[in-house]
């Protein structure tokens, strides 16, 4: 696939010439990686258990925005974005069972917390902003 246009977390646009170039999916990238260091603070009978589940959820969320990147469609792109979206609430989800069963503290679950709403938002967006280019691709033709 070629360049192609993306709109960035400013509200800007920049060249995009591979799913690694989007702002969506940096975003996303940073809390897969931080998700991947939490797992590990984990007691060892949870490996197999919840760390799983969050590692499977966090890993989830990136390779729905690259799939959909591969797409090469308006309305594929959207539908595994929501896929993404949705990952991000099932790790969200994972983190309070990690805050109720004392795994982490109440501080660090409001953090995460807020890492996943903010790449819960930035998904949002990039929805958005292929909905739009999907209406002005069809204006133009």
């Amino acid at each position: 696939m070629g360049k192609k246009d993306a709109l960035d977390s400013n509200g800007g646009f920049h060249r995009v010439s591979t799913f690694e170039d989007l702002d969506v999916w940096k975003v996303c990238r940073a809390l897969r990686v931080a998700v991947a260091n939490l797992v590990d603070t984990l007691p060892k009978e949870e490996k197999y258990r919840l760390a799983d589940q969050l590692l499977r959820a966090s890993r989830s969320v990136t390779a729905n925005l690259a799939e959909g990147y591969g797409r090469f469609h308006y309305a594929e792109n959207v539908q595994f974005a929501r896929q993404a979206r949705g990952s991000l609430y099932e790790i969200l989800d994972h983190l309070s069972v990690a805050c109720d069963e004392r795994f982490i503290s109440n501080e660090t679950f409001q953090r995460k917390r807020e890492e996943v709403l903010r790449a819960v938002a930035v998904v949002n967006g990039f929805i958005r902003y292929l909905a739009k280019a999907k209406a002005n691709l069809t204006v133009n033709e």
